[in-house]
C-alpha cells in the first residue's frame, strides 16, 4: 500500500537563518495529551521525562512540531485544564528542570515546541481564588473572579440560567451565600477577564514560558474570557446549548462565548509574541462559527484556528468538499493558512467516528459502550488510512493527535469504575465523557502497559492493542504508521502551504480529486463503487488498487490515491530511501 518504504525523519531546521516563511503555516503539529502518552516513574501517568523519551518516534513520524497538553500544578479535576499555578510543572508530571529538558530535547531533534494556556478559568486550588473564599462579598481579591449574588429568597436561587459545558448550572454557591461562575467544572471558577490584574499575570505568564524557549501556544478556549457581566445578567432560556461551547449565531453578541471584546485580548498577546524572534505563534481553540471564527486569523491577531468544522464533517464527498472551499477562503481572506484536525483529546477518535453510519448519535453510541451500532473493523481500518491521505494532502498545517498515526479507535467500552471524566458526573451519567479517546499509548507488545510504563496506565488498555502499538507496525510497510510516515516525508516536498484545484474530470459523483501546485494528485473515493485511477505515477495509496475485468486499475471504496500528475524533477525529488 506505501508505494515508496517508510523514509526516516527529516528534521527541520529550526535556527531563524533557515525561515523561508512561517514554519506554522505549513506545519505538522503533534498533539501530546501528556497524562497518556509516555510514564517514566512507574505511577501509572505519563510525564514529561516519560514524553522527552519518546520524542523521537515524533521525529522520525516526520512532524513539525509538539503541542504538549497542560503539565502545570492542578489538582486534576479535569486532567490538568484547572491549573493551580501556570507557572510551575505539578509533580505527578516532573519538574521544570524536566520541562526545560524537553523543550530543549525537541529543539535537538528539529520540533518546535507549543505548550496549553488556559485563560478561561484557574483551579479553585489557585491561590487568588483561595484569598476570594477568604474574604468577604464585594473585596478586591473576589474582583479577580465573577461572584454575584443569587435570586430568589435570600439569595438561595443562581444568579442566571446560565449552563455549564460538562452539565448542570454554571453557577456554584459559596458558603456565606454568594456564587460565583464556572463555565466548566466547579473546581474551574471563571476569571474576570475586565480586572487589570488577571491581564497583567497573563502576560507574565506568557512571557515566562516564551523566556524558557517554547514557540508557541495552543489557547484554550481563546472564544471565552470576554463576557457581558451587566445587570441583571442575561437568561438565555431553556434553548440555550448545554454540550457545546458557543451558541449558534451568536455574531458576537452572546453574553459568554465569541464575544468582540475578546479579540482586544487575543491582539495583546500577538503583539508580545511579535516581540520575540523569531516571532511564536499561537493557535486558537475557538469554537466559534466558521464566518466568525476567521477573525481570530486576522493579521493582528493569532496566526491559526483549529478548523472545527473540517473535524466534524461526515464522511460524504460534498460535504467534505463545502467545507474544504469555505475553510480555504476563510483563511485567505485574512491572508492566514488554513488548519486541518481529525481528533483531539476532547472528541471520539476520528477512526471509529467515521466508520458510523449517517445520523449516529455520538453519545448514544458511546453510552452503548461502542456497541451499538457495532462498527465494521475493516471499515474503521480503510476510512481511517484515506482520510488521513486527504487531511495530509490539503494546503497549510495539519494537525495530528497521539495514536491516529497507529490507527488507534475510540475505546468505547471502558467500565465506568476506570471512567475520570468530569463530564460523566456533570452530566448524571447521560454523557460518557472522553476518556474514551484518552487511553494511553501503546508502544510494545507485551508489558503491564504495553511499554507506555513498567505499572498498569491509568486507563486499561484494548486486548488487541499489542498488535497496533509502534513495535509491531514499524517494520511493516503495510502498517497505518508506515503510512503517516511515508505520507509525511512526500508531504514536505509535494504538500505544505499553497493553493489546490479541484479536478472535476477526475470527482465523479462521491469522489474528491484536487491538484496541488506542486503536481499532487489526491484522489478519495468516498463513495461504494469503485472508481478509475487517474493517470499519473502513484506515490501513495491507503489501501490495495484494484482491477476491473478489462484489467485497469481502480480505486475501492474508502481508499486514497496520491499521484504526481507529472514527472518529478529529478533534482528535486524527495529522497525515500531508508537511511
Amino acid at each position: 500500500m506505501t508505494t515508496p518504504p517508510a523514509p526516516t525523519a527529516n528534521a527541520p531546521d529550526t535556527s531563524p537563518t533557515a525561515e523561508v516563511e512561517p514554519w506554522w503555516r505549513h506545519a505538522v503539529i503533534y498533539q501530546i495529551y501528556i497524562r497518556s502518552f509516555a510514564d517514566s516513574n512507574g505511577d501509572g501517568v505519563g510525564d514529561l521525562p516519560g514524553a522527552t523519551s519518546r520524542l523521537a518516534h515524533i521525529a522520525a513520524l516526520g512532524a513539525d512540531a509538539i503541542w504538549l497538553t497542560p503539565f502545570y500544578r492542578s489538582p486534576m479535576a479535569d486532567g490538568g485544564y484547572d491549573i493551580a499555578d501556570h507557572r510551575d510543572v505539578d509533580p505527578v508530571f516532573g519538574t521544570l528542570t524536566d520541562a526545560d529538558d524537553l523543550v530543549a530535547e525537541a529543539h535537538r531533534l528539529g520540533l518546535r515546541v507549543i505548550v496549553d494556556i488556559v485563560p478561561n478559568h484557574t483551579s479553585d486550588r489557585h491561590p487568588w481564588f483561595r484569598e476570594a473564599l477568604a474574604s468577604a462579598p464585594g473585596s478586591p481579591e473576589r474582583a479577580r473572579y465573577i461572584f454575584r449574588d443569587g435570586k430568589g429568597p435570600g439569595g438561595s436561587l443562581p444568579p442566571s440560567d446560565w449552563q455549564s459545558v460538562f452539565g448542570g448550572s454554571a453557577w456554584q454557591r459559596t458558603p456565606d451565600g454568594q456564587w460565583y461562575l464556572h463555565l466548566f467544572a466547579p473546581e474551574q471558577p471563571d476569571l474576570d477577564w475586565s480586572h487589570p490584574e488577571v491581564r497583567a499575570d497573563f502576560s507574565s505568564i506568557l512571557h515566562f514560558w516564551l523566556d524558557r524557549g517554547v514557540d508557541g501556544f495552543r489557547i484554550d478556549v481563546a472564544h471565552g474570557m470576554a463576557k457581558d457581566l451587566a445587570e441583571p445578567l442575561r437568561d438565555l432560556g431553556p434553548d440555550q446549548v448545554h454540550h457545546g461551547i458557543v451558541g449558534a449565531g451568536a455574531n458576537g453578541s452572546h453574553p459568554l462565548w465569541d464575544r468582540d471584546d475578546v479579540h482586544d485580548i487575543l491582539r495583546s498577546w500577538r503583539a508580545l509574541l511579535d516581540t520575540y524572534e523569531p516571532p511564536r505563534a499561537a493557535v486558537a481553540e475557538s469554537w466559534a462559527e466558521g464566518p466568525r471564527r476567521v477573525l481570530y486569523t486576522r493579521p493582528d491577531e493569532l496566526h491559526q484556528a483549529f478548523n472545527f468544522d473540517f473535524l466534524q464533517a461526515p464522511w460524504e464527498a460534498a460535504g467534505l468538499r463545502r467545507v474544504i472551499d469555505t475553510s480555504l477562503a476563510a483563511a485567505h481572506a485574512v491572508g492566514a493558512a488554513p488548519t486541518w484536525v481529525l481528533s483531539n483529546h476532547d472528541v471520539i477518535r476520528h477512526a471509529s467516528r467515521l466508520a458510523l453510519p449517517p445520523d449516529t448519535d455520538p453519545n448514544a453510541w458511546l453510552q452503548s459502550d461502542g456497541k451499538q451500532p457495532p462498527l465494521d473493523s475493516a471499515t474503521v481500518q480503510r476510512r481511517a488510512r484515506a482520510a488521513a491521505l486527504l487531511l495530509l494532502a490539503l494546503p497549510g498545517a495539519a494537525y495530528l493527535y497521539q495514536g491516529e498515526e497507529l490507527g488507534l479507535p475510540e475505546v468505547g467500552d471502558l467500565p465506568e469504575g476506570v471512567l475520570q471524566d468530569p463530564v460523566r458526573v456533570r452530566s448524571r451519567r447521560s454523557r460518557k465523557g472522553r476518556d474514551g479517546c484518552r487511553v494511553p499509548i501503546p508502544w510494545q507488545r507485551s508489558g503491564p502497559s504495553l511499554g507506555f510504563g513498567s505499572a498498569s496506565p491509568w486507563l486499561p488498555q484494548p486486548a488487541d492493542w499489542p498488535e497496533r502499538s509502534v513495535a509491531a507496525q514499524s517494520d511493516n510497510p503495510d502498517s497505518v504508521l508506515s503510512l503517516y510516515r511515508t505520507a509525511l516525508r512526500l508531504r514536505r516536498h509535494y504538500g505544505g502551504d499553497g493553493d489546490l484545484a479541484w479536478l472535476e474530470s477526475d470527482s465523479p459523483a462521491g469522489a474528491l480529486a484536487f491538484r496541488r501546485d506542486t503536481g499532487l494528485v489526491c484522489t478519495v473515493n468516498l463513495g461504494s463503487r469503485a472508481l478509475p485511477l487517474p493517470t499519473g505515477d502513484v506515490l501513495l495509496t491507503s489501501g490495495h488498487l484494484d482491477k476491473d475485468p478489462s484489467g485497469r486499475r481502480v480505486i475501492p471504496a474508502d481508499t486514497a490515491v496520491w499521484l504526481l500528475s507529472q514527472p518529478a524533477d529529478p533534482t528535486g525529488s524527495p529522497d525515500l530511501s531508508i537511511g
